[in-house]
């Protein structure tokens, strides 16, 4: 009996099924999707901007350059910045208030020389005003001899000469000849509307006073004679507060040196002066520079002219 229940015992059989990558399932398609799309997006890209006209692209440039809230409210865009620190400079360690001095420098450097040609050109231009003025007005005409127009590196100089028989004032005299008062006015209404300052200086020839050494001498004829030049500017209009200096140099800078009594080297000199002539001028910092070499006598704006002057010799 037992050997027939051996027989008769079933014989069990176990098939190992094997399953293929059922961890991964279908995500590999998906990641490849996004490949495909990601390249297609960049080749439409390289199309769009090699079709695209060289003045758009500078104009899409500048809107990533200038952001939106830039471009309301106006300022500097970001994309400007030639620093990564904010306000510049060099040092990684600090996050603001890093100026670059080098840029900061040349950015001054660049503004005083666009300001000076400025000056300059405003100059020129008044300058070519008083030459008109003086060609066409018949009664300066007759003396344009005697008005000089020199632009020098401090400004436009316009100078009033003495000639032999047709002298600015009478000799040993502050007071103004009827002619030299109409140029004076004609030149006081052509400077009305300039922004520059202005200095005058009196010059006379070498010729001395009696007692000039201890009393009234060239350097007091001089400025007064400045001065009385002045009061005529002031009189055609031009502002009182727009004079800067008025000076008296005596003999001390002759404009004909070869012969120091020479006509010419009496003479009223008006300095419209640059920007640059006017801060060196009233610079504390530097008085050697702001005062000529020698010192003239300075005439206060209210001084009024000597009632009798000594006989000049």
């Amino acid at each position: 009996m037992a050997g027939d229940a051996k027989k008769l015992q079933p014989i069990i059989i176990k098939r190992v099924k094997k399953g293929g990558h059922s961890a991964h399932g279908g995500a590999w398609k998906i990641a490849y999707a996004d490949f495909v799309t990601a390249m297609m997006a960049f080749f439409l890209l390289m199309w769009l901007l090699g079709s695209t006209a060289k003045g758009d692209l500078q104009g899409i440039a500048a809107h990533f350059q200038s952001p939106l809230k830039v471009a309301l409210a106006g300022g500097d865009g970001a994309g400007q910045s030639d620093s990564i620190i904010r306000g510049g400079g060099t040092d990684l360690t600090r996050s603001s208030g890093n100026v670059n001095r080098t840029n900061d420098e040349e950015s001054r450097r660049l503004a005083r020389e666009r300001a000076q040609r400025e000056d300059m050109e405003r100059i020129t231009v008044l300058r070519d005003k008083i030459e008109t003025l003086v060609s066409a007005n018949p009664k300066l005409a007759e003396f344009r001899s005697q008005i000089q127009l020199i632009l020098t590196p401090d400004g436009l100089l316009i100078q009033i000469v003495d000639e032999q028989n047709r002298p600015m004032f009478d000799s040993g005299s502050a007071i103004v000849k009827p002619y030299m008062r109409d140029i004076l006015r004609e030149i006081g209404a052509a400077l009305v509307d300039v922004e520059n300052r202005i200095s005058l200086a009196g010059y006379t020839d070498a010729t001395p006073y009696g007692n000039g050494d201890r009393g009234y001498s060239n350097w007091e004829l001089s400025a007064d004679r400045a001065n009385a030049s002045r009061r005529e500017l002031v009189t055609a209009g031009m502002p009182d507060a727009k004079i800067i200096r008025v000076v008296g140099l005596a003999s001390s800078v002759p404009f004909d040196a070869a012969d120091p009594t020479a006509p010419s080297n009496r003479r009223i000199s008006i300095t419209i002066m640059t920007r640059e002539a006017e801060e060196r001028l009233t610079s504390r910092s530097d008085p050697i520079q702001a005062l000529p070499s020698p010192a003239p006598a300075v005439v206060p704006s209210n001084e009024a002219v000597p009632a009798a002057p000594p006989i000049r010799q």
